[in-house]
């Protein structure tokens, strides 16, 4: 075993660019790896285990009090493996006081006398449980750290229902089950209008349809119409997961780019290293090394860069998954989501053992050589296909250099075949990612033609606000040099009916159909009417709804019907809510109105900024068009993945230029002896590669362009988002004929350095190592 160790310490030293390849791109493919099987393993596994933790409900139902009694609730047990309940429940309109993260609007109450239970056990994170009445529990994710700083007033009030409640604790539902509780004597004060039950189900409950059959199997024998409403939970998982599930797609199409690279390229590396290697293969055999041993040779000489790689590639990959997943997760209550060691386990081992298999046929060549086969071979001069081509070749007219060039990859097809298949990908990694890129570039330009270029609101930091009316504000604005476009909208939580969620809803007035909300519908028409609402697709997705469908909303005690007539792209900055028309509201305040503002061609938004805050410095005024963080995010992954992955292709194509260097030394020094200068000695074997760069750019830009329309539509169903067509035509014929040159640029930039070497080969130092 020494033998075999320090033989393959001996080849690792001496055929350096071979390691220096195999590291570089099991670096790159376990990096790619661990950070797309990190978001993967996020996109449910943080979730499912806060979820069993706290014991989540599968269902969270809402029953007519009226129709149905506790006693039968309590009996409905078709199918259920726990439940908790029944508890009382009402909605109530809410106003806090103190600084606080939490919003004014109708807030679900629900009578509970203790957070425990069989199901959703609520994790009581700060104070403690009312016991008293005017005592209340707001529903929040864990977030000490905002008390600690001041952010949150632990005097906080809320006013709801005609009562004012003092905030004694904040807890935690992974279940959505409620936005704060109070003691069952509480709720009794309060007339609820529900009645609360949380169901965990046995059998399958992985899809919402399972989960609805599940509900019908619980209710099954109850009056009818006594279920109100029952939200599943996979509404709140999928929300969870919905971010890392949108990066997902690109990240795991990289990943399995780069591990096919990988294989090819290794595999390249090992058979060159072997066919290259026969003399001393043959050297080897004949003083005593056993084929297996040989074998082993090769092989740790593949698998010691592979390791050192993989480990630092698991690394930096969870390095760059850490920040990722904060960001995505945070504030939604699961704790530290890190890589799990699984995923190291899985990099840490698995690359290196598909790199080991990729070497193991390649290697095997060596095992099957006998000492005098191995020595003949690696000093026989090689004739064959590539002498037959350059001989037909001749007649073309070509320049001698080309002709030759043109016939060296027939000389070992296997070679060429790996070469060409490294080549593919890496124009089809950059297919991808040029066409990912232009179809961000094109989402966010519908973010930039809709929407105000100027935000505005009248609640400044740290000074009074304005004490303009809205009216008022709106008139001020409009008269500000530089104004086209003015819209004004005031978003409120809403209650719908059937539904546990309250959902926003946008009342707008002025220019908003015209700053281009209207011009980016996907389906349907603006509204008209009070009855109409038009809503954005990413909520149309997210509740299950579509173009027709009517909602009861209730607000302010008042209910009413509207119908969904449009669905755009995107809606207002921010949380985005259904686009209804204007109404007033007597209690709103200042800060309730939101103020879009689009400027004339040529105006300067810093400018119009600045004005409008001299005209009243109660007003604060923001530019709207800063980039999109996603766009950013995903566009610099694909641009830093895209040239990496071409950069590994194209010392791919290195590494087989310099073998077929070492190769046909021989034949260079005759070359050379006849006449063929520096120059046509790099043009011979530049066009070797440029050839193949052609056909790799020919069949890989249908295949990136494929993989494009394939994974650009499976992001956005992760984001929820519904893309008009235009998003996925971005390949204009410059774009086309760029990524078709694209093979040819990897080609000739991989081929250019050892071409080089390779003109600098004298004569002399030719026929003195023959």
């Amino acid at each position: 075993m020494n033998a075999v160790w320090t033989a393959a310490r001996a080849a690792i030293r001496r055929r350096k660019l071979q390691t220096f390849v195999i590291f570089l791109v099991v670096l790159l493919s376990t990096t790619t790896v661990v950070v797309s099987l990190a978001l993967l393993d996020a996109v449910s596994a943080p979730f499912d285990r806060a979820f069993a933790q706290q014991r989540g409900a599968h269902a969270v139902a809402a029953f007519d009090p009226a129709r149905v009694t506790d006693a039968q609730l309590a009996a409905a047990r078709n199918g259920v493996s726990a439940s908790t309940g029944p508890f009382g429940q009402v909605v109530l309109e809410s106003k806090s006081s103190g600084p606080g993260p939490w919003a004014d609007g109708p807030m679900t109450v629900v009578g509970r006398a203790d957070p425990g239970g069989e199901v959703d056990r609520l994790d009581l994170w700060r104070g403690r449980w009312p016991s008293a009445p005017g005592e209340i529990v707001l529903n929040d994710v864990p977030q000490t750290e905002a008390f600690d700083l001041g952010i949150i007033d632990e005097r906080m009030t809320v006013t709801a229902g005609g009562r004012t409640f003092t905030v004694v604790g904040w807890a935690y539902s992974m279940s959505g089950s409620a936005d704060a509780w109070v003691t069952p004597a509480q709720m009794a004060e309060l007339k609820p209008t529900g009645t609360q039950m949380l169901y965990r189900f046995t059998g399958d409950v992985t899809t919402r349809a399972a989960v609805d059959q599940r509900v019908a199997g619980v209710t099954t024998g109850l009056p009818g119409g006594a279920l109100i409403a029952a939200q599943p939970y996979l509404v709140i998982k999928e929300r969870a997961a919905a971010e890392p599930a949108t990066y997902l797609p690109f990240l795991a199409t990289f990943g399995l780019l780069g591990l096919l690279v990988a294989v090819i390229i290794v595999g390249n590396v090992v058979s060159g290293a072997v066919v290259s290697g026969f003399r001393h293969i043959g050297v080897l055999k004949a003083i005593g090394f056993t084929p297996r041993q040989v074998v082993a040779v090769y092989l740790t000489m593949v698998t010691v860069p592979a390791l050192v790689a993989a480990a630092l590639g698991t690394m930096l990959g969870a390095a760059a998954a850490r920040p990722l997943l904060a960001s995505t997760f945070q504030g939604l209550g699961f704790g530290d989501v890190g890589v799990r060691l699984w995923i190291w386990i899985v990099a840490l081992s698995g690359v290196p053992l598909l790199v080991l298999l990729a070497a193991m046929l390649p290697a095997q060549r060596a095992h099957r050589l006998s000492a005098a086969e191995a020595i003949s071979a690696g000093s026989a001069p090689r004739r064959g296909r590539a002498l037959r081509v350059q001989r037909n070749l001749t007649g073309t007219r070509l320049p001698r250099s080309i002709s030759l060039g043109l016939g060296m990859p027939f000389a070992r097809p296997g070679r060429t075949a790996l070469t060409m298949a490294s080549l593919l990908l890496g124009v089809v990694t950059v297919t991808f990612a040029t066409g990912l890129s232009g179809s961000l570039i094109r989402v966010a330009e519908v973010d930039d033609l809709s929407g105000g270029d100027i935000g505005v609101r009248a609640e400044p930091f740290g000074r009074a606000p304005s004490t303009r009316t809205d009216t008022e504000v709106e008139r001020l604005l409009r008269g500000v040099p530089g104004a086209e476009r003015v819209a004004v909208a005031v978003g409120r939580e809403v209650t719908v009916l059937g539904d546990n969620e309250p959902i926003l809803v946008n009342f707008s007035r002025g220019d908003t159909a015209a700053m281009g909300y209207e011009a980016q519908l996907l389906e349907g028409r603006w509204l008209t009417g009070p009855g109409e609402v038009v809503a954005p697709s990413q909520l149309l997705n997210e509740r299950g709804l579509h173009l027709g469908d009517r909602l009861t909303l209730e607000l302010d005690g008042v209910r009413s019907e509207v119908t969904v007539v449009g669905e755009t792209v995107r809606g207002l900055p921010g949380p985005e809510g259904l686009f209804a028309q204007w109404r007033t509201f007597p209690d709103a305040e200042p800060g309730d109105f939101f103020y879009q503002v689009q400027v004339t061609d040529g105006t300067s938004i810093d400018a119009y900024v600045a004005a409008t805050q001299a005209a009243d410095p109660g007003l604060y005024a923001w530019n709207n068009t800063g980039d999109n963080e996603f766009t950013l995010v995903v566009t610099g992954f694909s641009t830093v993945l895209g040239l990496l992955l071409a950069t590994v292709a194209a010392l791919g194509v290195l590494n087989t230029v310099a073998l077929n260097v070492q190769d046909r030394r021989r034949d260079l020094g005759m070359l050379k002896s006849i006449g063929m200068t520096p120059r046509q000695v790099v043009t011979m074997t530049v066009t070797s590669m440029a050839a193949l760069g052609v056909v790799a750019g020919l069949i890989g830009l249908p295949l990136g362009v494929l993989a494009h329309r394939f994974v650009v539509p499976l992001a956005a169903e992760a984001a929820k988002l519904r893309l008009p067509d235009y998003v996925l035509q971005v390949w204009s014929p410059g774009t086309i004929l760029l990524m078709v040159l694209s093979g040819v640029l990897i080609a000739v930039l991989g081929a250019w350095l050892p071409a080089r070497r390779a003109a600098r080969l004298t004569i002399a130092s030719v026929l003195h190592n023959e």
